[in-house]
């Protein structure tokens, strides 16, 4: 048995009008993703399905946590996410997609949506990942390091020559 099947909106059996479902995503999820950048997580989804005789709209609406690494100190962390995106299916000979429409061929009697709710938790988790997004605090000790090092690398900067000094001293050492 697929693991997303249970994804799978049966189109063909539904009335015209709103359908609502909800989802529960966790570790088991991200794994049937083999390249997914987020391993674990407990998001909630809840997915309205709209069936129009021209076209459907789909709404997810995405909260939830997702398990991560800080950018900023390497601890692991549970980092909240929420967001809500909107797709549209519309019909056509071939199947293709661009941007916010997915275009299906007329008639097709089911649509697994498992992949967009990936991609949607994938987008709503910042490039930079820290314990601020959290509200919570980095490892101390980490943060001590850190500031111990920045500080003994940092060059020293005459602050009473211009900037525009400091950079001719630099094309005259090349």
């Amino acid at each position: 048995m697929d693991a997303l099947a249970h994804f799978t909106i049966p189109v063909s059996g539904l009335q015209n009008g709103p359908h609502e479902y909800d989802f529960a995503i966790d570790g088991a999820f991200f794994q049937c993703f083999p390249e997914s950048p987020i391993k674990d997580g407990k998001v909630a989804v809840h997915f309205i399905f709209d069936k129009r005789t021209d076209m459907y709209t789909m709404t997810f609406e995405i909260q939830g946590t997702v398990h991560t690494t800080c950018d900023r100190c390497l601890e692991e962390f549970e980092l909240p996410i929420e967001d809500e995106e909107l797709l549209l299916v519309k019909f056509d000979e071939k199947e293709w997609e661009e941007a916010d429409i997915i275009y299906i061929l007329k008639g097709t009697e089911r649509l697994n949506v498992a992949k967009y709710i990936y991609e949607f938790i994938v987008l709503a988790v910042p490039i930079v990942k820290t314990h601020d997004d959290a509200d919570e605090e980095c490892d101390p000790e980490m943060m001590k390091f850190l500031q111990n090092h920045q500080a003994a690398d940092a060059p020293e900067i005459d602050s009473s020559a211009s900037i525009w000094d400091q950079l001719k001293g630099l094309q005259n050492d090349n």
